[in-house]
Order: C-alpha cells, then structure tokens, then sequence
C-alpha cells in the first residue's frame, strides 16, 4: 500500500453518490441514480473506463486521487455539467480537454464525421474544414481518421480555439497536420478550397433558452448554443458561403436541429447544392446534412 493511501475507492463512491443525491442543484435524473453518476465522475478523474473502475473498488486510493475526486464531486453537486466537473469529454476515440469555453462534444456529433469520413473516402488528400470547432472534437477526430492533406479549424472565439489547440497538441505524431484559425464563419478560410467543410452551429432559438436543461443553458456557452432567425441564422450564412469554398463536387456536412431539418434542407437546394440528404441518428430524429457543390 502507498505509504499516503487514504481510502478505497469503494468508500470515496459512496460518500460522492451520497453528496450527490442530497444536491438540489443537479437534475432529478443524475440524483436518482447518484451512484451511476459518481462511477462515471470517478472513472473520467482516474481516467480508466467503467469497467476497469468496477475491478479495483476496494484498492486503496492517494490522497492525491481521493482529493480530486472530492473536488470534482463538489464541483457536480453545484451543478456544473459532468464533463466540466471533471475536466474532460470522450468523443469516438478521443478524449478531450474541456472546460466552460467550450461546447460539451455530444454522441450526436461523432455521426457527423461518419458523414464527413463516407463522403471522402473515394480518395485521400485535400483539405478538411471544421467551422465553430469548439473543443476541436470534429477537426481532430477528422485528423486521426481521415486521409487528408491538412485539416482547417476556425472559431470565432479565441478562448475555444485555446481549448481545441491544446487538445491538438496532446495528439500522436503522425496526426494530419491542422491550422487553427480565429473568425466568424469563412472569414480566416480566404483562398482555401476543401473537400469537405464540416460544421455544428448553434441552432437553438433563444426563444428556447427556458425550455433547456439548467446544466446546458447555465454553463455552456451561449454563443455556441443560440442563434438567430429561429435558429437558422447560421445555416443560412454556410449554405450561402459554403461553394465559394469547396472543391468542384465537394461536401458540406452539417448538424442539424431535427426540428428544422427539412427547412435546412430545402435552403440547400435553393444554394444550387445537389445530392442533398439527411441522416438520422440513433433516435431516430434528422441529425446530419450532407450536400454536394455542384
């Protein structure tokens, strides 16, 4: 045993589930089942997956690990987003740094770069871009899976792109070299010609900002969540932009809010894109757009 173990991590649990169902300021639903909550808060800290966690319950923990956890359960039981909490979000095979500069990267977004890697994988080479990259989530995932010559990834916000190239830089060598960039929409993309321009925009309504759970709408960033026009504003500015700078018979691939899916659609058809669809996720709701510049 080290010499400053201080308890097994069977008790720390325990006593972070306890905190946790006694916390008024997390959803009913994480309080509910405060226990599943702190096995995944534990298992994000000590950076092993649940199931590795459920093998070494009873092996004594470091002080060094036992305060950590505490102040990472604090920090929950206040009633800031698990991945805030702890610091980091997985995403397909990455796993990130994340605090609240940054969107949280969803499950929904890894469909996404499904989309961006099918479209593209005839070929390698060219030049992939993310738009709003946030944490980096889609430019990276896009750097270690595709096949491209070099991957953009922009945002207007200089503190997201701090998170996204720190996130980059913790990458293996041999990851697709990557140019991050700060401004709204194309603005940093002046004479890029990708193959693919990917992007998740905010497409929530501020009209719906009441209707969000507390633990998106009070600590996430708002730029990254609201948009103007009932949510449209942003896929308006892509889908008129976006040709101007892709290759001939390049894609653009989007998230989109299921709820203006359709709508989203029929503006890419109005912007002369072809072979335009949308891709369900696995609730069965619109979640991606693909289109191609003619």
């Amino acid at each position: 045993m080290p010499d400053d173990a201080h308890t097994n991590l069977r008790a720390a649990l325990i006593s972070i589930a306890a905190l946790l169902a006694d916390s008024s300021r997390i959803d009913a639903e994480s309080r509910g089942d405060a226990h599943r909550e702190a096995r995944l808060l534990a298992a994000a800290v000590l950076a092993v997956s649940p199931g590795a966690l459920a093998r070494t319950l009873d092996d004594p923990l470091t002080r060094e690990y036992h305060e950590r956890l505490l102040h990472a359960a604090q920090r929950r039981a206040n009633g800031e987003p698990l991945a805030y909490a702890v610091g980091t979000a997985a995403f397909r095979h990455l796993v990130l740094q994340v605090d609240a500069r940054v969107l949280i990267p969803r499950p929904e977004t890894e469909i996404v770069v499904d989309a961006a890697l099918a479209v593209t994988a005839q070929r390698s080479g060219g030049i992939a871009v993310d738009i709003g990259t946030g944490s980096g989530a889609i430019a990276l995932s896009l750097a270690t899976e595709g096949h491209f010559d070099h991957v953009w990834a922009t945002d207007i916000s200089r503190d997201a792109l701090e998170v996204a190239i720190a996130n980059y830089a913790r990458q293996p060598a041999g990851t697709t070299p990557a140019t991050f960039a700060s401004g709204a929409d194309f603005a940093p993309l002046a004479g890029v010609k990708a193959r693919v321009i990917v992007s998740n925009p905010p497409y929530i309504a501020y009209s719906e900002a009441a209707a969000l759970p507390a633990s998106v709408r009070d600590w996430e960033p708002s730029m990254a969540l609201f948009a103007a026009d009932n949510g449209m504003a942003r896929y308006d500015v892509l889908l008129a932009g976006a040709a101007d700078h892709l290759e001939s018979e390049g894609w653009l691939v989007l998230e989109v809010d299921a709820r203006r899916a359709t709508d989203t659609m029929a503006r890419a058809v109005h912007h002369g894109f072809v072979n335009v669809r949308l891709i369900r996720d696995l609730s069965d709701r619109d979640r991606v757009l693909v289109a191609q510049s003619a």
